[in-house]
């Protein structure tokens, strides 16, 4: 032992007189393994995962009031000249637009059922005006609403027509009751015209995401919060045209296309679309614009979680593995190269 020792010592003291740089790559070789580690921490910190913030199923996304207001107008849906013709109407835009934006996901699709094989979820959907729509496209549609006699009036709609029995389930219950049992299940949600209604913006918006698919879209039609929409949105058209009752809308609850963005994209939500709808009441027609001071419609997908890349593994030459091996021999040269 003891000659095998000094043997070793002679090896470490040539390589130190005809290396002498052999040294200093020692006293560095910690450091520059220190570095390399937070290197492929500072490459973590930049993987960005999807911000998620706590939410609770007791809060409630619903308004009482609003409830009682489209409860008693629950009979009215499906009167195409009445109370919701806008909303009969804007079923022009709003369908291809779902469709469309869709179908960019899909390599092929059915002929005459593009949307077969999709789930999606509707939400406020009313007397179903949206939800036949794309239930007649292929997709599996859930419609979900609040409002019992809401419920009633869309299953009642819904039997006029065989090809959507197996095609559409309607449930009376808010958003936020469905989440646990639904979690990432849905390639796609609508809420149209629904968001203007709610009581907790960000708390539906999370439920939103927490129910869509990694990669799922979230397709919403709402009204800007300006003085336009509060002149023609309220004062005209409900208080002066009668196009909608009285009461339907609160324009404290109107949001702007940034403060929604800005909920969508801190939930997780890429939002990809964002164009304006104008309504002509005399034609009874809607057409898209480039103007979203009034209505607009946005499309977001669901950000995909991606595995962190990996931390880098040291790579250490054939020097240095052999100034190891001899150190690790000699646990007194510490002493020596700390000098």
């Amino acid at each position: 032992m003891p000659a095998r020792s000094a043997n070793s010592e002679n090896n470490l003291s040539w390589i130190l007189q005809i290396k002498p740089w052999v040294s200093t790559e020692y006293r560095t070789m910690k450091l520059q393994s220190y570095r390399m580690t937070f290197a492929s921490m500072n490459k973590m910190k930049s993987y960005r995962y999807p911000v998620t913030r706590p939410y609770s199923t007791s809060q409630t996304t619903v308004d009482s009031n609003e409830v009682k207001t489209f409860r008693a107008l629950a009979h009215k849906w499906w009167d195409e000249q009445g109370a919701y013709a806008p909303l009969h109407s804007m079923n022009d835009l709003r369908v291809p637009f779902i469709r469309d934006n869709l179908l960019k996901t899909v390599a092929d699709h059915q002929p005459g059922k593009p949307l077969s094989g999709m789930k999606i979820l509707d939400v406020g959907c009313g007397g179903g005006l949206l939800t036949e729509p794309l239930g007649r496209l292929g997709a599996s549609v859930i419609g979900i609403d609040p409002v019992d006699e809401n419920i009633k009036t869309a299953q009642h709609h819904k039997s006029f027509d065989p090809v959507l029995a197996k095609r559409i389930e309607y449930r009376a219950c808010s958003l936020e009751e469905i989440v646990e049992e639904t979690v990432e299940t849905f390639d796609a949600i609508v809420a149209s015209e629904v968001v203007e209604h709610v009581v907790d913006l960000e708390t539906f918006i999370q439920c939103c995401c927490r129910v869509l698919k990694p990669g799922g879209s979230l397709f919403i039609t709402t009204i800007n919060k300006t003085q336009l929409s509060y002149a023609l949105g309220i004062i005209f058209a409900e208080q002066i045209a009668g196009l909608v009752p009285k009461g339907t809308h609160t324009w404290e609850k109107f949001v702007s296309p940034e403060k929604l963005e800005s909920i969508l994209e801190s939930n997780g939500l890429s939002v990809q679309t964002v164009t304006g709808m104008l309504y002509n009441p005399f034609s009874g027609f809607w057409h898209w614009s480039e103007n979203t001071s009034l209505n607009y419609a946005a499309h977001a997908v669901k950000s995909k979680v991606e595995e962190p890349p990996a931390p880098a593994e040291p790579v250490l030459n054939e020097e240095t593995e052999e100034l190891r091996a001899n150190i690790s021999a000699n646990p007194g040269v510490h002493e020596e190269l700390k000098k």
